[in-house]
């Protein structure tokens, strides 16, 4: 279970605070894949992070037993000066994992990037560090996936290769899904958050929510 209760988050500005988010009360059952839903700068990838924890509502609490992934293909939160290796495992660390070889061969493998592991992960390109992140996350057994447009990381071949990881990932775990595709939303989410507003509507059917959506 996630329950957000009375979350908001705003940006200061030189006019004052910027609202994105405002007293969001929301729960999401452990048992739906979920697509967020809103326009352009409704909140959507804000909401995302502050689902992961790379950021921190201005107020408010977010509760949950799940463990939740970061953004899938997030590569911001790792540190430029160290290896590939010393990343997953200073990652592994933080999760309190000790045991941290069959990971890195496994991240290592799966981003395809050969002797590039082995070097700082801030001499990577952009392409080079969206595979990279997604490795990583693909490297632990989440509860649930935060995924935002994650199906443009790399080529097609890798592309299927993160499709097939991410469904054999769901056969235990759940998603948290930000896509503008509509067909995309159906294949992968049976719920759905639309944005707008500031203000957060659940519901349990998405077409529902996508009708909604179309007429803001």
């Amino acid at each position: 279970m996630i329950r957000l209760e009375g979350v908001s988050k705003y940006y200061p500005t030189r006019f004052g605070p910027k609202y994105v988010l405002k007293d969001l009360n929301i729960t999401l059952p452990d048992d739906r894949d979920v697509a967020i839903l809103g326009e352009n700068g409704a909140g959507k990838s804000t909401l995302l992070r502050l689902l992961g924890g790379i950021d921190f509502p201005s107020f408010g609490k977010i509760h949950s037993d799940r463990f939740i992934s970061w953004p899938l293909a997030l590569s911001s939160g790792f540190q430029k000066k160290m290896s590939g290796r010393e990343n997953v495992r200073f990652v592994c660390r933080i999760h309190g994992i000790s045991k941290t070889d069959e990971i890195e061969e496994y991240v290592k493998d799966f981003c395809g990037l050969g002797d590039s592991f082995e070097l700082p992960v801030g001499s990577y390109s952009s392409g080079m560090g969206a595979k990279y992140g997604f490795a990583v996350s693909m490297g632990f057994d989440f509860d649930t996936y935060l995924m935002d447009e994650i199906t443009a990381v790399g080529d097609s071949a890798f592309r299927k290769k993160c499709k097939q990881a991410l469904k054999d990932k769901r056969k235990t775990a759940n998603i948290i899904l930000v896509s503008h595709d509509e067909t995309m939303i159906r294949e992968q989410c049976n719920a759905a958050i639309l944005l707008a507003y500031g203000r957060a509507e659940f519901y349990e059917s998405v077409d529902r929510a996508l009708y909604r959506y179309r007429n803001l």
